[in-house]
């Protein structure tokens, strides 16, 4: 039975662990890939996150958990590679000994203008995975459309303005087209008619408004946009219940990287990750330096062949009543011509 399209969710997202050197031109092999967005945190230092994207180029750094503007250095990552990335000697990629994780998305390999919108862009899409990096430059205005390659309409884009300080902007289907959260903060949603002009996006474009963190007049922007596909990644939402038999999300795989947040109140956001030693107790805060934490049954779930349940009582992660997002992508599909096996 065809469940998914992608038969090997590695593919196009895939998690790489490595261990820095300090020794600049580190080539990260195994990947799989080369990747257009890699995603970097220290597991065992309480260092900054690191987002690098070819769209942007290399040696361009952003922080996921902090407001700055871009940073240009040689030290970031230098290129991307046909299987994976190549390290400066910045301590928050590369410190030595230090242990690492990094998310690798593929998108196209290559860019292309667009010009579908009213202003345009720079995209790398890859429709099949439902994934595309989008460069444009702000106007101003009190309402903007802007191309972003998918086909299909986006369920989740993280924005962030490059060239001043501003928060990281996330847009996800669950709270609709004038509430946003800031992925640098444990802030709950919030109402903004501005960010997005209160509308929602379509399969061509999505929609700004006059706020400086879409669309600062003059200002360089990067847009991260996500479409679901059925069997590689889900975008939903659940109910906590406070409880040690928590919700059960069925995604229709076996999830690789799981990352919530309550969004009907404060509370940070929760990468799981099925690499890691302890994959149900251990996490990363992605709005937040600090090192991964470990055998902590409080924030705990499972990953299972299908989907997560929750086990902990944390009210970051299922507390009594919390509404709570999610965005997941796959290790294997449940079904399809290389299934997980059940658990």
């Amino acid at each position: 039975m065809a469940y998914t399209t992608i038969k090997k969710p590695s593919d196009y997202f895939n998690t790489k662990l490595y261990t820095g050197n300090g020794t600049t031109d580190t080539a990260i092999t195994g990947v799989g890939f080369q990747p257009d967005m890699t995603w970097i945190k220290s597991r065992s230092a309480a260092t900054p996150h690191s987002l690098t994207d070819a769209v942007r180029g290399n040696n361009q750094g952003l922080y996921p958990n902090l407001t700055n503007a871009e940073n240009t250095s040689s030290n970031y990552v230098k290129s991307f590679d046909n299987d994976g990335f190549t390290l400066g000697t910045d301590s928050i990629i590369n410190a030595n000994s230090a242990t690492f994780a990094s998310w690798n998305w593929l998108a196209s390999n290559t860019t292309a203008s667009n010009t579908v919108g009213d202003i345009n862009s720079t995209v790398s899409a890859n429709t099949t995975s439902g994934f595309s990096i989008v460069s444009y430059t702000g106007t101003g205005s009190s309402s903007a459309t802007i191309g972003h390659g998918l086909g299909v309409t986006p369920k989740m884009i993280i924005i962030k303005n490059r060239s001043t300080t501003s928060n990281w902007v996330v847009y996800h289907e669950t709270m609709g087209n004038n509430q946003i959260m800031f992925l640098d903060l444990t802030d709950g949603q919030s109402l903004s008619n501005g960010t997005f002009n209160a509308t929602s996006p379509t399969n061509s474009t999505f929609t700004v408004g006059n706020s400086l963190s879409t669309n600062g007049s003059g200002n360089n922007i990067i847009a991260y946009c996500f479409s679901e596909i059925k069997g590689f990644s889900k975008f939903g939402s659940y109910v906590g219940n406070g409880s040690v038999d928590g919700s059960f999300c069925y995604l229709g795989f076996k999830p690789k990287l799981v990352i919530v947040k309550e969004y009907g109140a404060s509370g940070n956001w929760i990468m799981k990750e099925s690499r890691f030693d302890n994959q149900n107790d251990s996490y990363i805060l992605s709005n937040d330096p600090s090192s991964e934490v470990n055998a902590n049954a409080v924030v705990g779930f499972d990953l299972l062949s299908n989907g997560f349940k929750l086990r902990g009582t944390a009210g970051d992660s299922n507390g009594a009543g919390a509404n709570i997002l999610y965005m997941a992508f796959a290790e294997e599909p449940l079904v399809g011509d290389n299934p997980c096996t059940a658990r």
